[in-house]
């Protein structure tokens, strides 16, 4: 494990904050020839699970059909931290970090979708908190949960 991991480790609790405020993630799948594909992402982190939500085609969803092992990162940046004396190779960042591994799938079960939907909508949209959820909608929207396999925070100041 890395110094900086060891020292500079985040909560559970500072994890799973960071995981409810931020906005956009980045999400790391697997191309059929192994390379990596990775795309930001809107996301809710619902039930101990990484959730986003699209169209029920294209790359991301063709790429977690063929393997559904994912990389997910948030990451906030306060400020850069300058040397007094001027040198930039002593530049560093206050941040905060997460890094998940997991497994990666399409949610088939409506009731779940919609509850999913809604975590969603409460989260990007709230004012619109009580609008109902036409079910051709939610029918229609692919619903993927990412279940964590392995997660760590990290964090400078």
């Amino acid at each position: 494990m890395q110094y900086r991991m060891k020292t500079h480790q985040l909560s559970e609790e500072q994890i799973h904050q960071l995981l409810g405020c931020s906005q956009t993630g980045s999400l790391a799948t697997l191309n059929s020839d192994g390379t990596p594909y990775i795309i930001p992402i809107h996301f809710v982190y619902y039930k101990n699970a990484i959730f986003a939500h699209g169209l029920p085609k294209g790359k991301k969803i063709d790429n977690i059909s063929n393997d559904a092992r994912v990389g997910f990162c948030v990451y906030e940046m306060e400020k850069l931290l300058l040397d007094p004396n001027g040198n930039p190779c002593n530049t560093n960042t206050e941040y905060e970090s997460v890094i998940i591994s997991g497994i990666a799938k399409l949610v088939d079960n409506i009731e779940e979708k919609s509850s999913v939907l809604k975590e969603i909508v409460k989260k990007y949209t709230p004012h619109l908190v009580n609008s109902e959820l036409p079910n051709n909608m939610v029918k229609g929207t692919a619903v993927i949960r990412i279940d964590l396999t392995e997660i760590t925070g990290k964090y400078y100041k």
